[in-house]
């Protein structure tokens, strides 16, 4: 068994990582966001990472596909080295990587389908991207994503005419279509109602389950990421203070991660 993982493992690697930034928080002086990180996730797993706002959950994210670049250290996904892709294999890099945002970032003056769509044009030459052309195989693609989140008959509705349930569904449906390797998901709960957020959730969690897609939730809902997550990272002023099976979190350990101040859900 030991030996299937160490041959079956996503590896995100990210050893003595470190992140900087300019903050207008800080008056423009930079700050490390992330400081001695050192992960390894494996293929299929279901990861939610916890904290206290501002304390490194969505940068730890978004370092992964590069939306935030680290500055020492190294991030390995699936036996690449993250830090050395420029360009195009950058690009190429990204499309294997789903990206689901708090905000949805839907075209909502638009339909579902084409929003589905646009998971292609990183990939189009660059006149078919400016034209909109997509060929039938792609169309089918985004229609099988979209049925496969239980939303094929709001195919040609427009995306503002949608709950804020259906449209997360639209952009997971936009990623799967992707035929990613990991979701990332950025609070993808937080200004959705706990009945529609626990919906969400479940998508997440079948995609993981069937597809075995592996999944990285940043989440302000602790007891979603109890209930959902096969493990948890909390993180607290950039380190990491826990890491482990979701169900050995207790009291003491979110004692440890929110300083005995938990968070309100957004």
């Amino acid at each position: 068994m030991k030996e299937w993982r160490r041959k079956n493992r996503d590896k995100v690697r990210e050893s003595n990582r470190r992140y900087w930034a300019n903050s207008s928080r800080s008056h423009c002086h930079s700050y490390e966001a992330l400081r001695h990180i050192n992960l390894t996730i494996d293929q299929g797993e279901f990861v939610a990472i916890i904290g206290l706002s501002g304390a490194g959950k969505s940068t730890l994210i978004r370092t992964i596909n590069r939306m935030h670049d680290i500055t020492q250290g190294t991030l390995t996904v699936d036996g690449t080295d993250v830090m050395s892709l420029h360009g195009k294999s950058l690009r190429k890099f990204r499309r294997k990587i789903g990206m689901i945002f708090q905000s949805f970032n839907l075209i909502t003056r638009t339909t579902v389908i084409k929003n589905v769509l646009t998971a292609f044009v990183p990939a189009l030459p660059w006149w078919r991207a400016t034209l909109g052309i997509f060929t039938k195989a792609e169309k089918m693609k985004a229609l099988e994503a979209l049925d496969q989140m239980g939303i094929l008959d709001k195919a040609f509705v427009r995306a503002d005419q949608l709950s804020g349930g259906q449209q997360q569904r639209v952009a997971l449906a936009r990623t799967l279509a992707q035929d990613p390797q990991i979701i990332l998901a950025d609070e993808p709960v937080a200004s959705l109602d706990p009945v529609t957020a626990k919906q969400v959730m479940d998508d997440f969690q079948r995609i993981n389950r069937e597809m075995h897609i592996t999944v990285l939730i940043n989440i302000h809902h602790v007891e979603l990421a109890l209930q959902y997550a096969t493990r948890v990272v909390g993180i607290r002023a950039g380190e990491i203070v826990y890491d482990g099976p979701a169900d050995q979190v207790d009291q003491a350990v979110l004692d440890a991660i929110y300083q005995g101040k938990q968070e309100e859900p957004a």
